[in-house]
């Protein structure tokens, strides 16, 4: 009886230790996106008051960090994210807006111009030289590129996937992953200067891999990522993961396409710019 009773407390322990390590990462979360959104706010507040409204950083890249970082909350709390546990295809929805609609937003709302001016005048100082080298070693196209590729195929191994579905801190892991390792490759792309055939390169090269993987997902025989929570929308194991591979498949590469065809049209402007100057 003694020992049944050990065995209960002990269970009751864990199971409430559980939930305590459930509710930190939401709360760490929430921590995060509030403590972004102020200083980008305050960042562009103590710049605008010096330089004028508008100037520095634009409106328009204002809208896009509020839709950005809108975005990013959504993808990440409920009822997507508690319904990206059960739907391998509603996850594929999550990831793809995290690393092709929010990260690419953010990268262009020019977040550290922001950040940088919220800090007290010394400290920006600081901000703006200690990380300058090893952030643009970062975010050099070959290596932002790299670090990119490998966190997509590493986490869909089914066995990493299906980890990090079972653990919330490798699920937290995971999308940290897709998501920093998209901003460093979009930063590459457009974010540390001006858009060239690298950056064209790199968008095409990871449009390529990104299909292949989802051709893989797609034509697979069998479900790679079977687990035993009831799947949404009537769907069979496999059939959802079938959806999600389209959803990478299509979404995904239609963002790399446009994204592409917007440094084209630049280029156009460029030169009909400089046409009817000369």
């Amino acid at each position: 009886m003694i020992a049944g009773a050990a065995n209960a407390q002990s269970t009751s322990a864990l199971a409430h230790h559980g939930e305590a390590a459930d509710l930190l990462w939401p709360i760490m979360l929430a921590m995060l996106l509030a403590a972004s959104a102020g200083l980008y706010a305050s960042g562009v507040t103590k710049l605008w008051r010096k330089a004028g409204a508008g100037r520095g950083i634009r409106r328009v890249e204002v809208a896009r960090f509020t839709a950005g970082w809108l975005l990013l909350a959504a993808t990440l709390a409920p009822p997507v994210d508690a319904l990206a546990e059960r739907s391998f295809a509603v996850h594929m929805v999550q990831h793809e807006l995290l690393m092709v609609a929010a990260a690419p937003l953010l990268v262009l709302s020019r977040p550290l111009q922001a950040f940088a001016w919220a800090l007290p005048a010394g400290a920006r100082s600081a901000f703006a030289l200690v990380p300058r080298g090893a952030w643009r070693v970062l975010t050099a196209p070959a290596g932002a590129w790299s670090v990119h590729a490998l966190a997509l195929w590493l986490w869909h191994i089914p066995v990493l996937f299906l980890a990090a579905l079972a653990d919330p801190s490798l699920h937290v892991l995971q999308h940290t992953c897709f998501f920093v390792t998209a901003f460093v490759f979009w930063w590459a792309v457009f974010g540390s200067r001006a858009a060239d055939a690298t950056s064209l390169a790199c968008l095409f090269t990871t449009m390529l891999h990104t299909s292949a993987l989802a051709m893989l997902l797609t034509f697979a025989p069998a479900p790679w990522y079977a687990h035993d929570a009831t799947i949404p929308f009537g769907l069979t194991a496999l059939e959802d993961q079938q959806l999600g591979g389209l959803v990478m498949w299509v979404p995904g590469a239609f963002a790399y396409v446009v994204a592409g065809l917007a440094i084209v049209a630049g280029w156009l402007r460029q030169t009909r710019a400089q046409h009817d100057v000369g």
